[in-house]
């Protein structure tokens, strides 16, 4: 063998054998690379794991408060149940004697209000107190109107004649209703010499004709309002009589006086009055004349 031939032999080898190491250099490469971004996806993929864990232990504590919270509202709501049950029975005792319209709407609100609470006890505690307050007002009143009764002197004349218990017991129950416990109540067809259907004197009573008795409730209980509102008219009668608003917006007249007395209390009649009318009417019934 020559020496150019053995020379160009060791070459090609040479080149031959670079070759095979440069391929398994960039393979080496190419394994290291993928390496490298195995790593870097674990990493992503152990942060995106942390922060779900972060995420799911925040929600964990999250629903762990609530839980809390509506634990508390329910364990205060034994008591306002009782309470609404007292108060319950004071509004049933107190019907047909007075008016309780007005804590019953008050009632309802605080019992919703209690049903959509979820998270603060303290609102059910307020509403209990409120209840309870509710309950003591009813029993308060209606002990007022019993006493009343009791004190109520003799009217001038029997309660019924025509009419008979039932329909006195009725026309009875009617000015209860409206505000009228312990204003005395008897049938006469004296009012207007039998013309008008009931009236009212100075001296407290309330009088009635037999066939008012048989009035569908509605009408008997406007009936009633309105000569309710003469009662509490002769109260400030004189003061009434002198007022120049009382002129000018009812023009001196009792009857429509009354008709909005009546209608401010809730029992409408056949005479309607504006809002002005009736805020000023409705100062009456607490004795102001304005």
């Amino acid at each position: 063998m020559t020496f150019r031939r053995a020379l160009a032999i060791i070459m090609s080898f040479v080149v031959i054998g670079g070759g095979a190491i440069a391929a398994k250099s960039q393979a080496l490469e190419d394994q290291r690379a993928e390496l490298v971004a195995q790593a870097d996806s674990l990493q992503t993929q152990i942060a995106s794991a942390g922060a779900r864990g972060g995420y799911i232990e925040s929600l964990i504590a999250h629903h762990e408060d609530e839980k809390a919270d509506l634990d508390a509202v329910l364990a205060a709501r034994p008591d306002f149940v009782a309470e609404v049950a007292a108060l319950s029975d004071a509004l049933e005792k107190a019907k047909g004697k007075i008016d309780t319209a007005a804590h019953l709407a008050a009632a309802i609100a605080t019992q919703d209000a209690v049903l959509v609470e979820r998270a603060d006890p303290v609102v059910v505690t307020n509403a209990t107190a409120t209840i309870h307050a509710l309950t003591e007002k009813v029993s308060g009143e209606l002990g007022t109107w019993e006493a009343a009764q009791r004190r109520t002197p003799a009217a001038a004349g029997p309660l019924w004649s025509s009419s008979g218990p039932d329909g006195y017991a009725r026309v009875r129950a009617a000015l209860d209703r409206v505000g009228g416990g312990g204003v005395g109540l008897y049938e006469s067809a004296s009012c207007a010499g039998g013309s008008a259907p009931a009236c009212a004197n100075s001296n407290g009573y309330i009088k009635y004709r037999a066939d008012v008795a048989g009035w569908n409730e509605s009408r008997l209980n406007w009936a009633m309002a309105h000569e309710l509102g003469h009662i509490y008219q002769f109260k400030v009668w004189g003061t009434l009589n002198s007022s120049s608003a009382y002129q000018s917006m009812f023009g001196g007249d009792p009857e429509f006086l009354a008709n909005c007395m009546a209608l401010v209390r809730g029992y409408p009649g056949s005479v309607g009055c504006d809002g002005d009318q009736q805020i000023w009417a409705s100062a009456i019934w607490v004795g102001a004349v304005r």
